[in-house]
This record gives structure tokens, C-alpha cells and sequence, in this order.
């Protein structure tokens, strides 16, 4: 999918580990990796909004298009 996932500098930015931003944000640490290495399929707009608010940051800050970001299920199309 060509929507890539990146708040590894906010995150890094307000010094907060994986864990401590999954607890904030209120879902696992596995989803959040999940995200982090852009294997999800979607993001829930209520999780969106807790990464922005928890990194003072905005959608568009962390969520960015790539053309050359090919997955699996991409290319089954």
C-alpha cells in the first residue's frame, strides 16, 4: 500500500518508548508496531486522532503517500 505510517520522529520527539505510546494512545503494542512497520491494512480515525494528540502532531505530519511502496496484496490486483 502506498499510504506509509511514520511517527518514529514524534514519537523519538517526545521521548517516549513503543510501550509508553501504545498505553497512551490505548491499543496494544503489537498494533502499534502493526503500524509502525506499515504491514496494516487501515487505521481506525479514533486511533489517528490519539497519535495526534499524544504527539502534537498533525494527520498529514505521519501519514504520507509513496508511489514506490509496493505490498503483496498490491499487487494481486
Amino acid at each position: 500500500m502506498a499510504i506509509v505510517v511514520d511517527f518514529e520522529k514524534f514519537r523519538a520527539k517526545k521521548n517516549l518508548t513503543v510501550s509508553q505510546l501504545a498505553d497512551a494512545i490505548g491499543i496494544t503494542q503489537a498494533n502499534l508496531f502493526v503500524l509502525k512497520s506499515n504491514r496494516g491494512k487501515a487505521i481506525r480515525f479514533s486511533t489517528l486522532d490519539a497519535l495526534c494528540r499524544v504527539l502534537e502532531c498533525q494527520p498529514g505530519d505521519i501519514l504520507k503517500f509513496d508511489a514506490s511502496v509496493v505490498s503483496d496484496s498490491d499487487s494481486s490486483d
